[in-house]
Parts: structure tokens; C-alpha cells; sequence
């Protein structure tokens, strides 16, 4: 066995995972390679193999690195805070991490994810969900808050003073009001107003909580 085949002794596979998360953040996943990632460990190549056998495994362990980030729901009567603060807690790991957008529900879970999972379930369940309704508000929630992650990747602006010189320098002379007089309302309204970008997320959540509420059996 050649040196560059043995584990190295200043490796584990949380540092390893690490690092690939650290790699992936700043350029993607795509780009990851084994090769890569042991130049940036100071490992050989093939020492990265000990603890993870190819680049989906390690790809299905940098996922539920990210899950370990994500705050469970607490076991709190109170369901709708509850997975209002978990909710919220996906959305900033998905904004450390963009990497992961689209690929949260990959086909094998990992321990943190399952755990997760189940503290998720546990709430609505605990709540009065059906298995059926629980199932529902959960596909929701998660298709919500991964929809909301992918496209705020693509947003010109973050919040409301970039989005007022945005629309000031480069929406409103788009707009001849004789041509768009309801989308130069819009732009001119929401300026004045002091519109914040980065609040539509909580304000559709607020919006899904309250419909998941009516799968509630009625008391």
C-alpha cells in the first residue's frame, strides 16, 4: 500500500465533509472533485476514499451537514411557531450554503436529516395532523421554502435600499407610465413605501401557516 492509499492520521470524515462544504460554497458543487478537495486537505488523493467510497456519498454527506445547521422544530404546543422558526432555519441554511438548493431530498438521508424528519413529522403530529395532512403541510412548507431559495439566488437586489436604486436607476426608465401605468405605480408605491425584499419569505410563510390550519380536524 503506497502512502497516498493510507488513511491520513489528521483526517476524519466531519473534516473531510467540511471541507467540501467550505469548497462548495464558495464555487459550487459541480466543480467538486475528490482530486480537488485532497489538494485543499493537504491529502492524497486516494486517502480520501477511507471515509468517503466516491463523490455521491460524500455529496449525501455534505447534505446532512447542511441538515445538522437547520433548527428543529421545538416540541412546543404552539405547532405554528414551531415550524414558522424551523422553516426560517432552512431558508438561512440555504443561504449559506446555495450548493444544496435542489438537492435537500436526495434519495438517501443521512442520520441528521432522518432526525430532523422525524422532529418535524413529531410537531404536526403532535398538533392533530393526520399522517395525510402532516405529509401535506410538509411537501408544502419544503416546496415553499426551496422555491423561495432558488429564485432569491437569482434577485438583483437583497434589500429595500439596493431594491430602491435598482427600480430609481434602471426599472422606472423602462416604464413610460402611457405604456405600464400599473407596474410604474408598483415600483414608484414600493419605493415610497420602503419596500423590503428580504420580508416577502416570512409573509408567504405566514400565508401557508395560516391555510395548513384548516387540515386541522375540527375540535
Amino acid at each position: 500500500m503506497s502512502a497516498s492509499d493510507t488513511p491520513d492520521a489528521a483526517l476524519s470524515k466531519r473534516r473531510v465533509v467540511a471541507e467540501a462544504v467550505r469548497l462548495a460554497d464558495g464555487d459550487g458543487v459541480a466543480g467538486l472533485s475528490m482530486r480537488r478537495l485532497a489538494a485543499a486537505l493537504g491529502a492524497g488523493a486516494m486517502s480520501l476514499y477511507h471515509y468517503v467510497a466516491h463523490k455521491d456519498e460524500l455529496v449525501d454527506a455534505m447534505i446532512d451537514a447542511v441538515f445538522e445547521e437547520i433548527a428543529p422544530p421545538r416540541d412546543d404546543p404552539d405547532w405554528r411557531s414551531a415550524m414558522r422558526e424551523r422553516t426560517i432555519s432552512v431558508r438561512e441554511a440555504l443561504a449559506r450554503h446555495p450548493w444544496a438548493i435542489g438537492l435537500m431530498e436526495r434519495s438517501t438521508p443521512g442520520p441528521a436529516n432522518l432526525r430532523h424528519r422525524e422532529a418535524v413529522t413529531a410537531c404536526l403530529r403532535k398538533a392533530g395532523f393526520t399522517v395525510l395532512a402532516a405529509t401535506h403541510a410538509n411537501w408544502l412548507l419544503d416546496s415553499y421554502v426551496y422555491g423561495f431559495a432558488l429564485q432569491s439566488t437569482a434577485l438583483p437586489f437583497t434589500d429595500a435600499e439596493d431594491f430602491a436604486d435598482r427600480a430609481e436607476d434602471l426599472y422606472l426608465p423602462q416604464l413610460p407610465p402611457e405604456e405600464f401605468p400599473y407596474l410604474r405605480e408598483s415600483a414608484t408605491g414600493l419605493v415610497a413605501a420602503g419596500y423590503d425584499p428580504g420580508a416577502e419569505f416570512t409573509v408567504g410563510l405566514d400565508l401557508i401557516l395560516d391555510a395548513l390550519a384548516s387540515l386541522l380536524p375540527a375540535s
